[in-house]
């Protein structure tokens, strides 16, 4: 047998060892042995990740293998294949967080400046605003108090249900209603 066989076999049996026996010590030697070579490939590859992240990545995937390790197929992969894909996949979903993350909005990207805007849209926005203010006034106070937490405080029916001590049957049949008499009112 080739020494790289045994060396693949060995991280075979250790990952085998976790799944069958939650072996501690056949773990800490994967993660002693592993560890430094995901971590390198955490901050080498495009995207890289800082060390700070690429430790965070470390301990994800390694407890992927701990928590997984009854998956591990040695007919499949080898142990380091195994291994490797896992960080990958816990590299790749760490990207797409930070990613998600670090795009930060203004009040520019939600509203646009109204003084960038034409004439024409600025009245057209009055007039949405000033139509959507008389429906709210001309509901019922109890509608319009449920509408007002739904849409402009973000709060789930749930929510609302729970704040104003109602039935969720009932926050939520005055947002139907209220709804219905905001749409009569904006379509005159």
């Amino acid at each position: 047998m080739l020494p790289e066989a045994r060396e693949q076999d060995r991280w075979s049996a250790l990952v085998l060892a976790v799944a069958n026996h939650q072996d501690r010590e056949a773990f800490a030697r994967l993660f002693q042995h592993f560890a430094p070579l995901l971590k390198s490939y955490a901050l080498s590859h495009a995207g890289a990740l800082n060390a700070n992240q690429a430790e965070e990545m470390i301990q994800e995937a390694m407890l992927k293998v701990w928590n997984k390790a009854k998956y591990f197929d040695p007919e499949k992969a080898s142990a380091s294949t195994w291994i490797y894909t896992i960080a990958r996949n816990t590299r790749t979903d760490m990207l797409r967080r930070r990613n998600n993350l670090e795009v930060e909005l203004t009040s520019e990207d939600i509203w646009p400046d109204d003084e960038e805007r034409e004439p024409f849209s600025v009245l057209q926005q009055r007039r949405a605003e000033i139509a959507v203010r008389t429906g709210l006034s001309l509901l019922p106070a109890e509608q319009a108090q449920v509408l007002l937490k739904v849409y402009m405080e973000g709060k789930s029916h749930t929510e609302v249900a729970e704040e104003l001590r109602l039935p969720l049957g009932t926050v939520k049949s005055r947002v139907r209603l209220a709804m219905q008499k905001m749409k009569l009112t904006l379509d005159r």
